[in-house]
């Protein structure tokens, strides 16, 4: 009896294990904005995650130079996100744009979608939300 208890035991610390790492590493990976002008790569940086742009449209790239971003490639637009739930995180993001550093909370919907909001003033005014596609 002992040893079955044992082993379900051993079963089931196993089993949630790799349901947090996966979590986390479903996170890492690049990513596209709702309108297909941004793709950000998505990984570890220190004990959190960072996303940096890795791709973006000319009108992106003239976007941003209008909010002073002088070069929007290897912009980080996501810092410090940790885990703050079951598939949730939370953190900052820039909006290159308008120059504004927010709160932010990150949700991965499914394997291959993100819903990225931001709130500036108070982290609950002024929110924007998008459905990020994950690119392979």
């Amino acid at each position: 009896m002992k040893r079955i208890l044992t082993k379900i035991a051993l079963v089931a610390l196993a089993a949630t294990v790799p349901v947090t790492a996966s979590a986390q590493a479903a996170l890492e990976g690049h990513w596209k904005n709702g309108k297909g002008s941004v793709v950000v790569r998505v990984a570890p940086c220190g004990n959190a995650y960072c996303g940096t742009v890795v791709e973006a449209s000319e009108k992106a790239k003239a976007g941003a130079r209008k909010g002073g971003t002088s070069n929007l490639i290897g912009t980080r637009i996501l810092s410090n996100l940790r885990q703050a739930g079951d598939n949730v995180y939370k953190g900052q993001a820039f909006e290159p744009k308008r120059n504004i550093r927010a709160p932010a909370t990150i949700r991965l919907i499914n394997p291959n979608t993100l819903q990225v909001k931001g709130c500036a003033i108070a982290g609950m005014l002024l929110c924007k939300e998008q459905r990020w596609t994950r690119v392979s």
